[in-house]
């Protein structure tokens, strides 16, 4: 059913989301919708310029429909580098590359404004060998460095830069300012009680440690006149004892009102080191958790104001603004999974979106490795520089030798492709074969597609995991194509469908420690029982009474069956060979909440052991730090170790001579995005 409905600003407008399609002012600049694509780091600049990557990017977005783009941050000052691949935004060279971003943004009839940072004590002196600034010699939890404390100089200086780099973008194209006074900025550590411990005049009370964001709104908006829209990305509450709450928050964003300078006021939740794990919420945190910064914020201000907080849906965009709780909403990390997320929401394609996972391991993780952005969901995400059917992995070993062969030459495009295996591999290797103009089809031994993910998506707080086959499925049933369940391959089976090309897809197998008898689904007097992490999530096993969750993996494999088993009742401890319990769980911004979920469920946590022996319900421990051995009894044993590769059917087709490539786990299992990349390369064995 399609609404007429009104927003703040704006004309009546019939459509599916009819708040969201409304255009609004943000002071001379009109937007043609209420969706932003938020300022997030990317890692694309080289040499601290924005590269051909960054206009390629942008500008899929801006194809997709989204209104207003508002750039990653670019630094304003030499003191201020925290990142290698970041973009000098003082610089007069980056100009250049500014104009090459805003001309392919405008050609789609999309705003581009940019947002500009100085990060000051959030940051590290490794790359530009320069002292930290900030606004007190309090050293950021995260780089443990400490800054040197900004004089009267200095100050103007941060003014200066702010207004100089400012003027920069307004020759570079941009359609307004975004000043970053939020989770990662010197203006957050002037306005914070936690950073700015000052007893002259930019310290002490609220205005005064306000003072240097109302003074570089002043120089701003002096610098780029007032053709352009100039804007503030607020931290409404940091989420940290003793720091900057809601209440301040609401009266820092009245005072940048009143300066009568700015044309809107973005939000943020947390500070980008002690509570990042707040900003780039994982799916741990129910959609829209910030709500309630915009909506104070709202009330308390007449100009237009930017939601932000794990928004996925176009439902949920157009209920916020219905409520009146924002004007606009940001969507970051769903529109890096989907470009098309705003194109498909207006044309009555919700259904259509590649729904974003926030598990943050190729977004949010990535930056933490120093590497640049990606998506599990999307191969092509970061990669749109490519062209549609350029592979976005070069290496002719990414799938074996055998793929040497098929690149040398490919299969006619019309070929026969059959799929063994619906996981992520298989599906995504469908995909792939089909864009080609390939005729597939697919066959899985189980009653329904997903392998592990859907077994993963089983545990606490993971169940939106699944919704990465859905997106695939979906898209495979738009062109016709539907997998055959409950249909076990061999050898025999594969050469009876006479395909030109098979796909194996099929996963991993459990790995029996060698220190346990075998894998077991019930409890035998007098022993441990040992079971398996993926036995526990589907039901064969259901151990009880005191649990050992033995974990090799850091990842969410041990942790959430931990989790799992502690809440029915079981008392679990966790022990690993790593030093900290949940090691990789930190790049996702995943650990701190569970954390504190295992601390109330009472889960005991053993780091720097190694299962050395087990004798009944005796396990022996090595911790390999010290040398020393100690024994403990367990009813159960849960293990989340390194599986093997399912490459039988592969090795036997290869043996016999049919045209065969395997992909994902059964090359040898890694995470899903590499099931999804692999995947992604089948299409090009097509002509």
């Amino acid at each position: 059913m399609l609404l007429q409905g009104t927003g703040r600003d704006g004309g009546d407008l019939i459509d599916p989301y009819p708040n969201t399609f409304k255009e609004i002012s943000l002071g001379p600049k009109v937007v043609k919708n209420r969706i932003v694509f938020c300022a997030h780091l990317t890692n694309f600049a080289q040499d601290g310029l924005p590269s051909d990557r960054h206009v390629a990017y942008y500008k899929a977005r801006a194809e997709g429909g989204v209104g207003l783009i508002i750039t990653e941050e670019l630094s304003t000052h030499p003191t201020d580098w925290p990142y290698e691949k970041m973009i000098h935004g003082y610089s007069r060279e980056a100009v250049k590359g500014y104009r090459k971003i805003t001309d392919a943004v405008h050609r789609n009839d999309t705003m581009i404004f940019a947002q500009i940072n100085h990060n000051g004590s959030q940051g590290t002196s490794r790359y530009s060998r320069l002292a930290l600034w900030g606004a007190s010699a309090i050293a950021d939890p995260l780089f443990r460095e400490i800054p040197r404390e900004v004089d009267e100089t200095d100050i103007a200086t941060i003014i200066e830069s702010y207004a100089h780099c400012a003027k920069l973008a307004k020759e570079g194209g941009f359609d307004g300012i975004e000043l970053q006074c939020s989770h990662s900025s010197i203006v957050r550590q002037f306005l914070s009680p936690l950073t700015n411990r000052r007893s002259d005049r930019w310290g002490g009370s609220l205005l005064n440690r306000a003072r240097l964001m109302l003074k570089i709104i002043e120089a701003t908006r002096e610098s780029i006149g007032s053709e352009l829209a100039l804007g503030i990305r607020l931290c409404g509450d940091e989420v940290t004892t003793g720091g900057l709450d809601i209440d301040q928050g609401v009266e820092i964003a009245k005072l940048a009102e009143e300066s009568g300078l700015i044309d809107y006021v973005n939000t943020s939740i947390g500070i980008a080191t002690s509570t990042l794990y707040a900003i780039e919420a994982s799916m741990a945190f129910p959609p829209g958790y910030a709500l309630y910064i915009p909506s104070a914020i709202r009330r308390a201000v007449e100009l237009p104001v930017i939601a932000v907080g794990r928004f996925k849906d176009p439902e949920s965009i157009d209920k916020t603004i219905a409520s009146g709780h924002a004007d606009l909403v940001g969507v970051v990390r769903g529109l890096i999974a989907d470009p098309d997320f705003v194109k498909k929401a207006k044309s009555s394609m919700a259904t259509s979106i590649r729904t974003c996972l926030s598990c943050n391991q190729e977004c949010v993780g990535r930056m933490g490795l120093n590497r640049w952005l990606g998506c599990i969901e999307n191969p092509r995400t970061a990669k749109e520089y490519l062209k549609d059917n350029e592979p976005v992995l070069k290496n002719d070993t990414a799938l074996g030798e055998a793929t040497k062969t098929f690149k040398r030459n490919p299969l006619p495009n019309r070929s026969k492709v059959l799929i063994v295996g619906a996981g992520p591999a298989g599906l995504q290797s469908a995909i792939s074969a089909v864009k080609s103009g390939a005729q597939v089809a697919i066959i899985e031994s189980k009653d329904r597609a997903g392998g592990a993910l859907t077994l993963a998506s089983k545990a606490p707080y993971r169940s939106e995991l699944s919704e990465l086959t859905r997106n695939q499925l979906h898209e495979l049933r738009s062109v016709g194509v539907v997998p055959h369940f409950g249909v076990a391959a061999d050898a025999n089976m594969v050469r009876s469908y006479d395909p030109d090309l098979v796909v194996v897809a099929t996963g991993s197998l459990p790995n029996k420690p060698w220190w346990a008898g075998g894998f077991e689904d019930s409890k035998v007097d007098g022993e441990s029982a040992v079971t398996e992490v993926t036995f526990v999530l589907d039901g064969r096993s259901n151990p009880k009474g005191r649990v050992l969750v033995y974990d090799e993996l850091g990842f969410h494999q041990g942790t959430s069956v931990a989790e799992l088993l502690a809440d029915r009742g079981a008392e679990v401890t966790i022990a690993t060979p790593q030093l900290s319990v949940g090691t990789d769980l930190g790049v996702t911004l995943d650990l701190e909440a569970w954390m504190l979920r295992a601390h109330k469920l009472g889960i005991k946590l053993e780091t720097e052991k190694v299962v050395v022996g087990l004798i009944g319900e005796e396990i022996t421990f090595l911790t390999h730090t010290t040398g020393e051995t100690f024994t403990a009894s367990y009813d159960w044993v849960v293990v989340a170790n390194h599986p093997l590769a399912n490459d039988q059917l592969y090795l036997e087709l290869l043996k016999d001579g049919v045209k065969v490539v395997r992909v994902g786990d059964c090359i040898a299992p890694r995470r899903v995005v590499n099931a999804i990349v692999e995947g992604d390369l089948v299409g090009g064995f097509l002509s």
